[in-house]
């Protein structure tokens, strides 16, 4: 195989730009209700206890953390026929896609639900199978800084966030339409000491859609991609390791977006809990709040990009950032006697909505900058070290985030008046989390540097 110097890129099109992101609707789904759903699945619907479930998930974390670092290094040293990036999409797309089929779909395998051991083995290995073969997803973004010039980045990346945004929506409706009333089916099941009711058509047909989508997607993407050219590259793992360490702006970003990811996902994992089980939500209402999320996440991520253009990354990210400390507090309402929660359940998925749809604009952009930046001062392209070690720091903070909401989730119970009692876990995750990304705002504000000289 031949071996250039130096990476060049090319003029891409629109086409090939496309091409590129479409992958992310699949992942975008599987990933939002495993990360949305599928704690509120397991103990609001199966009756798990949540620290059961916060451990099996934080383990997914902890999984994802090696494996997004190992990928995205093992990708960067190694080139072969299919190029650096592709055979980890070949292998382990098909996994992701199978993983999310087992964990929504527990009872077309086991044959007692209520056998509470048995069940969190079930998720604990898939889930710790899912978040490794997800991992896939760190390689693929690798390829932006090796295939698109820096001008091109940001149109791929309106394009990943487009069909993110198009995930995301199939994600919202399948999630707040579908598997809440499947969860409530569960619920009444359970309480009412009778059988578990199988998975309806309804239910189980979307589910192994996406799984076969996600594997289609990363298929089309492998035939149709050209393989990126074989440049030279010659750092080791220790000399990536030392020469990224080195970077005190990148590691300052690392721990930015590990601080402010424990407050994400505090909000990610709880929110739906929130809804069903303190917002009392029904069949109708999440109607409403459907149509309200992919509203809120669509315009804003169309104000978010305008502002990113305007005023540059790191002073909207600080506004990100504010917005979130000062609605999630908002939770604490649920203590407060409503005749229906709607209305407060359309303001808070608005919220939520404006909030993410901000927060995720931004890493696709900056780590392949900061690859960029180091290879300009280097020569030596890392983009997959780049795009996998935060994943380290990233995905710790995640699973110790997810492991809090279980143990919060498992507070005492408490009433507002309106409904069934909820434990006092989801009064108080919104306001903690808001104390986090407080923290995180004026960690980036100090010390972190988002817009480089060489944009301009």
């Amino acid at each position: 195989m031949n071996e250039s110097k130096e990476l060049i890129r090319t003029d891409t099109s629109t086409g090939k730009k496309l091409t590129f992101a479409a992958p992310r609707i699949g992942t975008s789904i599987v990933l939002g209700i495993e990360s949305w759903a599928l704690l509120t699945l397991y103990t609001s619907g199966f009756g798990m206890p949540p620290l059961l479930v916060g451990f099996a998930l934080a383990m997914g974390y902890l999984t994802i953390a090696l494996a997004q670092f190992l990928f995205g290094w093992f990708s960067d040293m190694k080139y072969t026929k299919l190029g650096r990036r592709k055979p980890y999409m070949i292998i382990f797309a098909p996994l992701l896609g199978l993983s999310i089929i087992f964990l929504l779909l527990p009872d077309f395998f086991l044959p007692n639900l209520n056998d509470t051991f048995t069940l969190f083995l079930w998720l604990l290995i898939w889930d710790i199978v899912f978040r490794a073969s997800y991992a896939c997803t760190t390689p693929y973004q690798a390829w932006m800084a090796e295939l698109f010039k820096i001008e091109d980045r940001p149109k791929t990346s309106q394009y990943q966030n487009t069909f993110n945004f198009v995930g995301n929506g199939i994600m919202a409706l399948f999630t707040l339409l579908i598997l809440t009333k499947y969860v409530g089916s569960l619920k009444a099941a359970r309480e009412a000491f009778l059988p578990y009711p199988t998975s309806p058509l309804t239910y189980y047909l979307p589910i192994i859609i996406f799984g076969l989508l996600v594997f289609a997607l990363f298929y089309l993407l492998i035939f149709l991609m050209p393989t990126e050219p074989n440049y030279k590259f010659e750092s080791k793992l220790w000399e990536s390791l030392k020469v990224t360490v080195r970077n005190k702006n990148f590691m300052k970003i690392v721990f930015m977006v590990g601080i402010s990811g424990f407050g994400w996902t505090m909000v990610s994992t709880g929110m739906l809990k929130y809804a069903e089980d303190a917002l009392h939500l029904e069949d109708t209402d999440y109607i409403i709040v459907a149509v309200s999320l992919l509203l809120s996440v669509f315009v804003f991520l169309y104000i978010w990009r305008k502002l990113i253009e305007k005023k540059g990354k790191k002073p909207i990210l600080g506004y990100v950032f504010l917005l979130g400390v000062v609605f999630l507090p908002i939770t604490l309402l649920g203590l407060v006697p409503m005749g229906s929660f709607l209305i407060l359940g359309i303001i808070f998925i608005l919220g939520i909505g404006a909030i993410l749809g901000g927060w995720f604009l931004f890493p696709y952009i900056i780590y392949a900058d900061v690859a960029e930046d180091d290879e300009k001062s280097t020569s030596n392209l890392k983009a997959g070290t780049y795009a996998g070690f935060p994943s380290i720091i990233l995905n710790i903070f995640q699973a110790a985030a997810v492991f809090l909401n279980g143990l919060l989730f498992e507070l005492p119970l408490i009433s507002n008046g309106t409904g069934d009692s909820f434990t006092l876990g989801l009064i108080i995750f919104g306001p903690i989390a808001s104390v986090i990304l407080l923290v995180s705002y004026f960690f980036t504000k100090k010390y972190v540097n988002l817009d480089f000289k060489w944009e301009r």
